[in-house]
């Protein structure tokens, strides 16, 4: 059977990564609205009402306008705005989070794609309080650099106008009321709020991002080689996982495998543990694609599972 796909909001660049990706595919038909019918409600919801599963690149208010107009009980969803990602009727689309999440996925009717700063936050995180090596309440920071078009329409278009004037590095957020704090906080099993300053950095996509950890204050300090053996733990044990655990070298003080571009154009992340056991700190390194595993392909890995297709149907890993 063919599932039919509408991409509302299919202009934008996470919309035009997906319908890319979705190219080709035998066993979807991808609907499609036309450009001057882009603003008609009403065509909207015909396509939306038609769809098995209508994927929303919209801003929050514009995607809960499209929820609403889907009067059927059939069609499925998945958002990659912000509306609906700590919303309890949906399931959050990031599949390794944990063994059981993939199937949660599978069988949801709504989800929202996560974003993609909070990717790499719990990707590190989560194993470590799950397994007990960080306490829920350890007063994380976060920080990273991401490619400008992490920064929607605005940002591309600020940052391609400037061309050589453009800012090389420029943190933001630095109110910490980001809203992917709350999406944060949620997923890594914290109870605390992360103090979260994220970066952009003048190049298109991709990105590094960190977790600094000052572990001596804790009753029982993890060394790195704990730290990493829950991580990959972790991640070993989910099927058709995009995420891989570097080897850990202690030794190690630099690599070019943390350049925020080395997995461009793929839905791959690969996390590495940092640590001097001696000064009880470590760091955790998330690199991956603001544009895939941030976004379009994370969303494509979620309508695979939504269509009982292989995982990696149309991902580049």
């Amino acid at each position: 059977m063919v599932a039919k796909i509408f991409i509302d909001g299919e202009a934008g660049t996470t919309g035009l990564q997906i319908r890319e990706r979705l190219a080709g595919r035998r066993d979807l038909e991808v609907l499609s609205i036309s450009a001057d019918k882009r603003k008609d409600q009403d065509e909207r919801k015909r396509l939306l009402n038609e769809a098995d599963v209508a994927i929303l690149c919209l801003p929050d208010d514009a995607a809960k306008e499209s929820v609403s107009l889907i009067e059927n009980g059939s069609t499925r969803v998945i958002d990659a705005s912000t509306a609906f990602r700590v919303h309890p009727d949906w399931a959050y689309g990031f599949a390794e989070m944990d063994k059981a999440q993939s199937a949660v996925i599978a069988n949801a009717r709504f989800v929202a794609n996560p974003g993609c700063w909070p990717q790499g936050l719990i990707a590190n995180v989560r194993p470590l309080i799950e397994a007990g090596l960080l306490p829920a309440d350890y007063a994380l920071s976060y920080n990273g650099i991401s490619g400008y078009t992490g920064g929607g329409k605005a940002m591309i278009g600020e940052y391609e106008a400037a061309g050589d004037a453009a800012s090389h590095f420029m943190p933001y957020g630095l109110t910490f009321q980001h809203k992917h704090v709350p999406e944060m906080t949620a997923y890594t099993g914290t109870k605390v709020a992360p103090l979260f300053v994220p970066t952009v950095g003048d190049f298109a996509q991709g990105m590094t991002t960190f977790v600094p950890l000052q572990l001596g204050h804790l009753a029982k300090v993890p060394s790195g080689k704990d730290l990493h053996a829950a991580i990959a733990d972790h991640f070993a044990a989910i099927p058709d996982s995009f995420v891989a655990v570097a080897p850990y070298d202690p030794s190690l003080g630099k690599t070019p495998d943390l350049d925020p571009q080395a997995h461009n154009d793929t839905n791959t992340m690969t996390l590495h543990v940092f640590a001097n056991d001696a000064r009880a700190q470590a760091v955790l390194v998330a690199v991956y694609d603001n544009l895939g595993k941030g976004a379009s392909g994370a969303a494509v890995q979620n309508l695979n599972l939504m269509l009982g297709v292989s995982a990696k149907e149309s991902l580049a890993a």
